[in-house]
């Protein structure tokens, strides 16, 4: 994935610098975020749980860049003189950097859902399950080239794409609301139904790391 860029106040070089790094920061934290999304997917669907282990240290990292990135932001906005592309740039980066550290909490989230549903035989859902979870991954990967390349259609595409998880949660849910005579505990349905939310939310959330994109390019939110 390249590096974006744009085109800052030529008069302050300090100041085209310093967003090029922060261009480099969210890159690298979307990064951390889409191999929290992989190790949850292997510890949920591969019942890894070594891979669940994994990921409060990743998330930690994450949130690391989170706050970075915040602060960077904020003191490039007042300490500086951004043009008001670069504006633009970097209310859009302080938006789509909550939306990849909810996405890493998420992954969190489903690495815990994986350890509890551990001891449970495979549900008749999972494999359904399972393409939503690779449908929301690759949302996000689309999102962040997106992002990398600066393209603006393929921001927006997003929307289109999430249609397929929304219409998967759906089903899904619906499969294990009517579910008759559970035999044993009733957690597995529980946390089914927690884990396909927690997708459904990840690919919302890539769908608005594609909009900030279309309103970095553009100006126009969506």
């Amino acid at each position: 994935m390249k590096a974006v860029h744009y085109s800052s106040n030529p008069q302050i070089p300090e100041l085209a610098r310093a967003i090029r790094r922060l261009e480099r920061d969210v890159l690298r934290m979307g990064a951390l975020v889409e191999q929290s999304f992989r190790l949850s997917h292997q510890a949920l669907f591969a019942r890894n749980l070594t891979a669940a282990e994994e990921l409060p240290r990743l998330d930690k990292k994450i949130d690391r860049f989170y706050r970075q990135i915040e602060s960077d932001c904020t003191a490039i906005m007042t300490l500086q003189a951004p043009t008001a592309q670069d504006l633009r740039c970097l209310s859009a980066f302080m938006q789509l950097v909550r939306d990849l550290e909810r996405i890493g909490d998420y992954a969190e989230d489903l690495a815990e859902i994986a350890i509890k549903i551990f001891p449970y035989a495979p549900h008749p859902s999972m494999p359904d399950i399972e393409a939503m979870s690779l449908h929301a991954q690759s949302m996000l990967a689309t999102s962040l080239k997106a992002l990398g390349d600066l393209d603006e259609g393929g921001g927006r595409r997003l929307k289109h794409l999430d249609d397929t998880v929304d219409d998967a949660y759906d089903r899904v849910y619906q499969t294990l609301a009517q579910q008759r005579d559970v035999p044993g505990v009733v957690e597995p349905i529980v946390l089914l139904a927690l884990a396909i939310r927690c997708l459904e939310r990840m690919a919302d959330h890539a769908t608005n790391i594609g909009q900030r994109v279309a309103y970095i390019v553009t100006g126009q939110r969506s």
